[in-house]
C-alpha cells in the first residue's frame, strides 16, 4: 500500500442536532468572536445570540472577492477576535476560513494569495476557525483552502496553508433542509463531482478510496430524490457524501472540472456548483475515452455507479447525467456567461490550474476545447 497522511479538522460532528452543540464548543475557543454568515442573517440569528453580546456578525452576501476580504479584514482585526465561526454555504465558510487565517497576519492578502500574489505560507497562526455547512456541496469545511475571487483579473485563487483547517466543523444536515431547489441542485453535483474526482485523481490514496467510492452512487442517488421532494433521509446522505468529498480532495485532489471552473468563477458571476454540474458529464466523458489500465477501470466503476442510478448503460452514463442535470434545470455553460470565443483562453489558463494536475490524463488543448463545446 502506497504511504499517504490525512489532513483533516481537529474535531468533525456529524448529524442531526449537533448544531446545538456549537455555541458550548465555540465559547470554549474565548468570549470574544465572529460568525460570518450568508445572505440571511436571520438564519444565524440564534447562534450570534448564544454566543453573547461580544460576537461580530459579518456578512458574506456572495462568493468572496478580494475586496469583500479586505473590508471584512479591517472590520474583523478592529473587533480582536478569540476565534472565527462560519455559517453558510461555500462562499461564507472560504471568507470566514480567509479572516481566521488573516487576522492575526502582519501583512495583507496579496502576499498569501497564489497565482495573482506571493502565494506565501502564513506568518503567524490562523485563529481556531469553526465551519458549519448550510449547504450540501463544497466540503469547505474541511479543507485546507479559501477561494478568493479577483474580478479584475478574471481569475479565482486560493489561499492555502495546512493550518487553514478548521479546528471543529460541525455537519448538521438539518441546517440544509428546506434549501432551494436550484441551489439543493447546483451544490449536489459539485459534492457528486468532488466524490469522483479524488476517487480518479492521480493522488488518490487507501483512505480517499475509502470515503469517495461509495459516496459517488450515494450522492447521485440523494441527489436524484431531492429533486423530486424535499426528504430528510436524503438531505442527511447529501450531507455525508459532501463531508467525504471534501475529506477526500483535501488529501487526494480534484481534476478538470475543478480545474476550469476556477477559471469559468472568476470571468462570470455563475454559482461554482453550476459550473460544475454542467462540465462533470463532458469531463467524464473526455477522460474515459482518453484513458486505459486502471485509471479507466476507476472511471468505468465511477460510470457504472452512474448508470445504476440514472437507469443508463455505462457507457452512456456521463451524457445521461448531463440530460439528467439539464432536465431538472442546471443551465449549461453559455446560459452562464461563457462564450465559444473565450474557449480557447480558458483552456490555457485551466492548464494552469492545480486541480488539473490531480486529472487522470492530461488532455490535449482540442480535448479540452470540446469539453467546453459540450458543456
Amino acid at each position: 500500500m502506497t504511504p499517504f497522511g490525512i489532513t483533516a479538522p481537529g474535531r468533525i460532528l456529524f448529524g442531526r442536532g449537533e448544531a446545538a452543540k456549537a455555541p458550548a464548543l465555540i465559547r470554549a475557543f474565548g468570549s470574544r468572536g465572529i460568525v460570518v454568515h450568508g445572505s440571511n442573517p436571520a438564519r444565524s440569528a440564534w447562534l450570534v445570540e448564544a454566543l453573547g453580546p461580544e460576537t461580530l456578525a459579518l456578512p458574506c452576501a456572495g462568493e468572496p472577492t478580494l475586496s469583500d476580504l479586505e473590508t471584512a479584514l479591517t472590520a474583523a482585526r478592529a473587533h480582536g477576535p478569540d476565534w472565527v465561526c462560519a455559517f453558510g454555504g461555500g462562499a461564507a465558510l472560504d471568507l470566514g476560513k480567509a479572516l481566521a487565517a488573516l487576522i492575526p497576519a502582519p501583512d495583507g492578502p496579496m502576499e498569501h494569495l497564489e497565482v495573482v500574489g506571493k502565494g506565501l505560507p502564513l506568518k503567524a497562526e490562523p485563529l481556531p476557525f469553526v465551519a458549519m455547512p448550510t449547504t450540501a456541496g463544497t466540503g469547505a469545511e474541511v479543507t485546507k483552502n479559501a477561494v478568493i475571487g479577483l474580478p479584475d483579473v478574471g481569475r479565482k485563487v486560493s489561499l492555502r496553508d495546512d493550518r487553514m483547517v478548521a479546528r471543529l466543523a460541525i455537519v448538521d444536515p438539518a441546517l440544509t433542509d428546506g434549501c432551494p431547489k436550484a441551489v439543493t441542485l447546483a451544490s449536489g453535483l459539485d459534492a457528486v463531482t468532488q466524490a469522483i474526482e479524488p476517487y480518479v485523481s492521480v493522488k488518490a490514496t487507501a483512505y480517499t478510496d475509502a470515503l469517495s467510492r461509495p459516496a459517488i452512487g450515494q450522492g447521485i442517488e440523494a441527489l436524484m430524490r431531492l429533486m423530486r421532494d424535499e426528504d430528510a433521509d436524503a438531505r442527511d446522505q447529501m450531507a455525508w457524501v459532501s463531508l467525504c468529498g471534501g475529506l477526500a480532495l483535501a488529501n487526494a485532489g480534484l481534476g478538470a472540472v475543478h480545474g476550469f471552473a476556477g477559471v469559468i468563477g472568476g470571468m462570470t458571476s455563475a454559482a461554482h456548483g453550476a459550473i460544475c454540474g454542467a462540465l462533470l458529464g463532458p469531463v467524464l466523458h473526455a477522460n474515459r475515452v482518453a484513458t486505459d489500465g486502471e485509471a479507466r477501470t476507476r472511471l468505468d466503476e465511477v460510470c457504472a455507479a452512474l448508470a445504476e442510478a440514472l437507469g443508463s448503460t455505462l457507457q452512456d452514463a456521463p451524457l445521461a447525467l448531463q440530460a439528467w442535470a439539464r432536465d431538472q434545470g442546471l443551465p449549461d455553460l453559455a446560459a452562464l456567461g461563457v462564450t465559444e470565443d473565450q474557449h480557447s483562453g480558458i483552456v490555457a489558463a485551466a492548464r494552469e490550474a492545480s486541480s488539473m494536475k490531480g486529472n487522470p490524463v492530461v488532455l490535449p488543448d482540442a480535448v479540452l476545447r470540446d469539453i467546453l463545446e459540450r458543456a
